[in-house]
C-alpha cells in the first residue's frame, strides 16, 4: 500500500511540474496573441487566442486540482479530494464548448462583412503560438494517460496547436490570394474540430462523477472471477467505480461455504482482483447466507448462473 502511495505522490509531483511549465509558456504568450489578433483583425487568430485563454484557465484549474487532490483524507471526506480532479476536467470541457459556440457565432457574422486582415502579423504570431503549443504538449504528454485532469489540459493545448496550424494555413492563403473570408472559415474549422474531442472528455468525466464502472473493467468478468475462488458460493451487491483516474474501488458481499476459512478466502479474492483487474482498494463482506439487506435490483451471482453473472448496477 505504501508503494502505491509513493507512486501516486511521485506522479502528482511530476504532473504538477509539467503543469507549471505549460502554464508559464502559455500564459506568457497569451498577451502577445491577443494584441496580435486585435492589430491584425484576424478572427482566426482571436479564436486561437480564445483557446489559448482557455488553456491558461484550464492549466491553472488543473494545477489547483493536483494540489487539492494531494490533501489527505479527513473526517468529512474519507476518500480525500481526488474527485476534485474530475470536476476540473469536466469544467475544462464545458469551457471549451462555450468558446467553440462563441467562435462559430462570430465567424457567422464576419462571413457577411469580412474586415481587412493583416495576414503577415497573423502568420508570425501563429507560428510562435505553434512552437509554444508543441513544447507544452511535450511537457504534458507524460501524464495524460494516467489522469483525466492532465488529459483535459493536454487536449486544450492540443486543440490550440491545431488552431495555430489552421491560422498559419489561413494566413498563407490570404497573403497569396487576398481572400479575407478564409479567416472565418479557419475559425469555424477550429471550433468544429475541437467539439467532438471535448465531448469525449466531458463524457469520461461525467461517467466517473456518476460512479460508473470504469470502461476497462467488465463487471461480469469480475463476478466470474469471484465465483472461481475456492469456497465462494455466490455474491451480491457488487459495485465497481473510480474515485478519480486510475483509482478504482470495489465492494461486494460474498456468500461462502461454512467449512471455508474466511481469512484465507479473502486473501485469494484480493489476489485475484489485483492480478486480473488491477483493483486493490476492495471491501468484502463475508456471509454464510445472503444478508437480509440484499437488493433484488442487483444481480445475484452464483455457481448455478455463473455464465449469466453480470452484476449490472454500479454504486
Amino acid at each position: 500500500m505504501s508503494a502505491g502511495h509513493s507512486h501516486n505522490h511521485a506522479a502528482g509531483n511530476n504532473n504538477e511540474k509539467a503543469l507549471w511549465i505549460a502554464l508559464g509558456l502559455t500564459g506568457s504568450f497569451l498577451i502577445a496573441e491577443v494584441i496580435g489578433g486585435i492589430v491584425s483583425q484576424s478572427l482566426a487568430l482571436l479564436s486561437d487566442a480564445a483557446h489559448m485563454f482557455t488553456d491558461v484557465a484550464a492549466l491553472a484549474i488543473a494545477l489547483a486540482a493536483v494540489r487539492i487532490a494531494q490533501r489527505p483524507a479527513d473526517k468529512k471526506r474519507s476518500f480525500g479530494y481526488y474527485r476534485f480532479e474530475i470536476l476540473a476536467a469536466a469544467f475544462n470541457a464545458l469551457l471549451l464548448f462555450a468558446v467553440a459556440i462563441y467562435i462559430l457565432y462570430e465567424a457567422y457574422k464576419r462571413l457577411f462583412s469580412p474586415p481587412e486582415i493583416q495576414s503577415s502579423t497573423m502568420l508570425v504570431i501563429a507560428v510562435l503560438g505553434l512552437v509554444i503549443n508543441l513544447i507544452s504538449m511535450r511537457v504534458l504528454s507524460g501524464g495524460k494517460d494516467d489522469s483525466l485532469n492532465i488529459k483535459g489540459a493536454y487536449l486544450e493545448v492540443w486543440s490550440d496547436m491545431l488552431g495555430s496550424l489552421g491560422v498559419i494555413a489561413g494566413a498563407t492563403i490570404i497573403i497569396f490570394t487576398g481572400w479575407a473570408w478564409v479567416d472565418s472559415v479557419v475559425a469555424v474549422g477550429i471550433g468544429l474540430w475541437v467539439v467532438p474531442r471535448t465531448w469525449v472528455l466531458l463524457k469520461a468525466s461525467l461517467h466517473i462523477l456518476l460512479e460508473g464502472v470504469p470502461e476497462e473493467i467488465d463487471v461480469g468478468h469480475v463476478g466470474d472471477a469471484l465465483l472461481a475462488v475456492p469456497g465462494v458460493q455466490s455474491y451480491h451487491d457488487l459495485h465497481v467505480w473510480a474515485i478519480t483516474s486510475g483509482k478504482v474501488s470495489l465492494t461486494v458481499h460474498v456468500v461462502h461455504a461454512s467449512e471455508v476459512v474466511a481469512a484465507t478466502m479473502l486473501d485469494a479474492i484480493r489476489e485475484r482482483l489485483a492480478h486480473d483487474f488491477k483493483i486493490t482498494h476492495v471491501t468484502i463482506q463475508c456471509e454464510l447466507v445472503p444478508c437480509a439487506q440484499t437488493d433484488e435490483d442487483y444481480h445475484f451471482g452464483s455457481h448455478e448462473n455463473a455464465h449469466d453473472s453480470h452484476a449490472g448496477h454500479t454504486h
